[in-house]
Protein backbone atom coordinates (compact mmCIF):
# COMPACT_ATOMS: atom_id res chain seq x y z
CA UNK A 1 0.00 0.00 0.00
CA UNK A 2 1.25 3.45 -0.89
CA UNK A 3 -0.07 6.62 0.70
CA UNK A 4 0.18 10.19 -0.53
CA UNK A 5 -0.86 13.04 1.72
CA UNK A 6 -1.73 16.48 0.39
CA UNK A 7 -3.54 19.65 1.38
CA UNK A 8 -1.01 21.18 3.70
CA UNK A 9 -0.06 24.81 3.49
CA UNK A 10 -0.09 28.10 5.32
CA UNK A 11 -3.11 29.20 7.32
CA UNK A 12 -3.80 31.94 9.81
CA UNK A 13 -4.84 31.18 13.36
CA UNK A 14 -8.55 30.49 13.39
CA UNK A 15 -8.50 29.33 9.80
CA UNK A 16 -9.11 25.93 8.23
CA UNK A 17 -7.33 23.39 6.09
CA UNK A 18 -8.39 20.00 4.77
CA UNK A 19 -5.82 17.28 4.42
CA UNK A 20 -6.31 14.38 2.04
CA UNK A 21 -4.52 11.06 1.81
CA UNK A 22 -4.79 8.93 -1.32
CA UNK A 23 -4.19 5.20 -0.91
CA UNK A 24 -3.22 2.74 -3.61
CA UNK A 25 -4.41 -0.87 -3.64
CA UNK A 26 -7.81 -2.57 -3.40
CA UNK A 27 -7.97 -3.18 0.34
CA UNK A 28 -8.11 0.33 1.76
CA UNK A 29 -11.49 -0.42 3.31
CA UNK A 30 -9.95 -3.23 5.37
CA UNK A 31 -7.50 -0.97 7.19
CA UNK A 32 -7.83 1.22 10.23
CA UNK A 33 -6.45 4.67 9.48
CA UNK A 34 -4.99 7.60 11.35
CA UNK A 35 -3.27 10.94 11.15
CA UNK A 36 -0.11 11.75 13.10
CA UNK A 37 2.00 14.87 13.20
CA UNK A 38 5.58 15.72 13.97
CA UNK A 39 7.24 18.92 15.02
CA UNK A 40 10.97 19.14 14.34
CA UNK A 41 13.11 17.20 16.83
CA UNK A 42 10.07 15.80 18.63
CA UNK A 43 8.31 12.46 18.66
CA UNK A 44 5.54 11.75 16.21
CA UNK A 45 2.23 12.62 17.88
CA UNK A 46 -1.13 10.94 17.41
CA UNK A 47 -3.84 13.24 16.05
CA UNK A 48 -6.88 11.14 15.11
CA UNK A 49 -7.87 7.63 14.07
CA UNK A 50 -10.84 6.07 12.30
CA UNK A 51 -12.07 2.50 12.06
CA UNK A 52 -12.08 0.58 8.78
CA UNK A 53 -15.78 1.28 8.23
CA UNK A 54 -15.64 4.86 9.45
CA UNK A 55 -18.06 4.32 12.29
CA UNK A 56 -15.64 4.88 15.14
CA UNK A 57 -13.21 7.75 15.63
CA UNK A 58 -10.82 8.83 18.34
CA UNK A 59 -8.96 12.12 18.78
CA UNK A 60 -6.10 13.60 20.71
CA UNK A 61 -7.44 15.89 23.39
CA UNK A 62 -5.76 18.91 21.83
CA UNK A 63 -7.71 18.61 18.56
CA UNK A 64 -11.04 17.19 19.69
CA UNK A 65 -13.85 19.50 18.63
CA UNK A 66 -11.66 21.25 16.03
CA UNK A 67 -10.50 18.42 13.77
CA UNK A 68 -12.60 15.78 12.03
CA UNK A 69 -11.24 12.58 10.54
CA UNK A 70 -13.23 10.86 7.80
CA UNK A 71 -12.74 8.41 4.96
CA UNK A 72 -14.12 7.56 1.56
CA UNK A 73 -13.65 3.83 1.09
CA UNK A 74 -15.00 3.85 -2.46
CA UNK A 75 -12.41 6.44 -3.42
CA UNK A 76 -9.56 5.10 -1.27
CA UNK A 77 -9.13 8.40 0.55
CA UNK A 78 -8.63 9.54 4.10
CA UNK A 79 -9.34 13.11 5.20
CA UNK A 80 -8.60 15.44 8.08
CA UNK A 81 -10.70 18.59 8.29
CA UNK A 82 -8.89 21.05 10.52
CA UNK A 83 -10.82 24.05 11.82
CA UNK A 84 -9.95 26.79 14.28
CA UNK A 85 -6.28 26.20 13.66
CA UNK A 86 -3.74 27.28 16.24
CA UNK A 87 -0.02 28.02 15.88
CA UNK A 88 0.69 24.90 17.95
CA UNK A 89 -0.90 22.81 15.18
CA UNK A 90 2.10 23.64 13.00
CA UNK A 91 3.74 20.34 12.06
CA UNK A 92 4.27 17.83 9.30
CA UNK A 93 1.16 15.66 9.13
CA UNK A 94 1.31 11.98 8.16
CA UNK A 95 -1.42 9.52 7.23
CA UNK A 96 -1.08 5.89 8.26
CA UNK A 97 -2.89 2.55 7.88
CA UNK A 98 -2.91 -0.56 10.02
CA UNK A 99 -4.11 -4.03 9.09
CA UNK A 100 -5.58 -4.74 12.53
CA UNK A 101 -9.21 -3.67 12.80
CA UNK A 102 -8.89 -2.09 16.24
CA UNK A 103 -8.11 1.59 16.80
CA UNK A 104 -4.88 2.61 18.46
CA UNK A 105 -2.93 5.78 19.14
CA UNK A 106 0.42 3.98 19.01
CA UNK A 107 2.43 4.87 15.92
CA UNK A 108 4.32 1.57 16.12
CA UNK A 109 1.05 -0.26 15.44
CA UNK A 110 0.67 1.23 11.98
CA UNK A 111 1.99 -0.67 8.99
CA UNK A 112 1.94 1.87 6.16
CA UNK A 113 2.91 5.51 6.17
CA UNK A 114 2.71 8.28 3.64
CA UNK A 115 5.13 11.12 3.14
CA UNK A 116 4.08 14.05 5.21
CA UNK A 117 2.44 17.31 4.29
CA UNK A 118 3.49 20.50 6.06
CA UNK A 119 0.93 22.61 7.88
CA UNK A 120 2.02 26.04 9.08
CA UNK A 121 -0.29 28.18 11.18
CA UNK A 122 0.62 31.81 11.72
CA UNK A 123 -0.55 33.83 14.70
Amino acid sequence: VQLQASGGGLAQAGGSLRLSCAASGPKFREYGAAWFRRVANEEREFVAAISFGGGTTVYHDSVRGRFTISRDNSGNRLFLQMNDLKPEDTAVYYCALRSDLGLTKKSSSYDYWGLGTLVTVSS
